[in-house]
């Protein structure tokens, strides 16, 4: 793999969470419950933190909302959850931060949209006076420009401004350059009013993963600050998972991202989480980070005997995930650990000497035996009824033996 060189930016401190620089890249999602339900929210936040997000964001709407979110916070603290929560502010968080000082004080973020945060006298003031209440209490503020809520005044301005020209952009470039303006021009207004540049992150979220690539690649270019990187609305079930790694894969091979988030639509019966578990996937399938053992298994063909090799690694995927929770805790480095459970004799072999530990099994035509192999060298040949048992044992074995303290 090519080396990436991740984009130069401050450090950003989010409670006790570091963005940008030379720091891992950071897995963040958001509840959907409304934050007034206390036990709902802090239900699902819990889901969410023991799933590896390292960031949780919660809407902020209203009084209720306010008041339940200093709640939960309080009840998180309590159990000794030390995960830095954000504020998701539209519309009114001026004058919710201003109710609730409580509130402003115990966040550790605060994310606000510049098409929608409000205007008084002037296009700044609602926006100004949010960013004098995080620089009063050293939070971290995210500047998330969404093209589903662009500043329409600024749309405006530049398609006028475009129609004077006498070579006039398609109206995609303008959309970009709204994009890209809003975000500057309001990261500008909150360093003028104090912010420092360790406080700040922005995004520019689009639903369309071209789109989505081009304004992020144009406004990495055009500033320094940390970027926290998403697909939005994009949509549920395959489609949403493949456009979301898709788009975050292109920009974080260019070293464009500090902190990511896959946002899905949500489907009955599946767990929140799942954003998180993408979003770590994704990670360690490109090399930034590791969470749990690799497991390489086979698609199967004709080849396979495919009702036993495909349970058998759907076992030995269940069996790890088991174990991690302990394995993590004795076994340092156990995450970094490449299991393969491969079908038959084609690329079998081959694939089982490239893991750490590595079980070829028998194909239709083959001789009913599973040879495994560990840093490379065949060790054993399993047969009968508990080739499962047996892999396992040779499994922890070595996991033993190649991780302990």
């Amino acid at each position: 793999m090519s080396k990436i060189i991740r984009r130069q930016t401050p450090v950003v401190k989010v409670g006790n969470v570091l963005l940008g620089g030379t720091n891992p890249i950071v897995i963040q999602s958001m509840t959907n419950t409304p934050t007034s339900d206390v036990e709902a929210t802090l239900t699902q936040t819990i889901e969410l933190i023991e799933a590896g997000s390292e960031l949780v964001r919660w809407t902020i709407n209203d009084d209720a909302a306010a008041k339940g979110a200093v709640e939960a916070i309080h009840g998180l603290r309590m159990k000794g959850i030390r995960t830095p929560i954000i504020g998701d502010f539209h519309y009114n968080g001026h004058e919710l931060l201003v109710r609730h000082d409580d509130l402003a004080q115990s966040l550790d973020k605060y994310r606000i949209n510049p098409g929608n945060v409000g205007r008084a006298k002037d296009e700044s003031d609602h926006f100004s006076l949010i960013i004098r209440i995080a620089v009063k209490y050293g939070k971290a503020v995210r500047i998330g420009v969404n093209w589903g809520s662009l500043d329409r005044d600024l749309l405006a301005r530049l398609m006028d401004a475009n129609t004077r020209l006498s070579n006039p952009k398609n109206v995609k470039e303008i959309m970009y350059d709204a994009m890209i303006e809003s975000a500057l021009t309001s990261a500008n207004r909150a360093l003028d009013l104090g912010l420092p540049k360790e406080k700040l992150v922005l995004s520019a979220k689009l639903s369309i993963l071209q789109d989505t690539v081009e304004v992020y690649e144009r406004l990495s270019k055009a500033c320094p600050y940390v970027l926290h990187l998403g697909l939005t609305e994009a949509g549920g079930g395959i489609q949403g998972v493949t456009a979301s790694a898709a788009a975050l894969a292109v920009l974080l091979q260019q070293g464009i991202g500090d902190t990511i988030r896959v946002s899905l639509t949500p489907e009955p019966g599946v767990l929140r989480s799942r954003e998180v578990e993408i979003c770590q996937e994704l990670l360690q399938s490109m090399g930034f980070r590791y969470f749990f053992p690799s497991i390489t298994s086979c698609p199967g063909c004709g080849r396979t005997r495919s009702a036993y090799f495909q349970e058998l690694a759907l076992e030995i995927r269940k069996y790890v995930s088991s174990k991690m929770s302990a394995w993590s805790k004795s076994y340092p480095g156990v995450e970094k650990l490449k299991i393969a459970v491969m079908g038959c004799v084609v690329n079998g072999p081959g694939e089982s000497m490239h893991a750490d530990i590595g079980i070829s099994l028998p194909g239709a035509a083959e001789d009913p035996v599973a040879p495994v192999y560990i840093e490379g060298k065949k060790v054993v040949v399993l047969k009968g009824d508990y080739i499962k048992d047996e892999f396992i044992a040779l499994l922890e074995d070595y996991i033993a033996r190649r991780f302990s303290k």
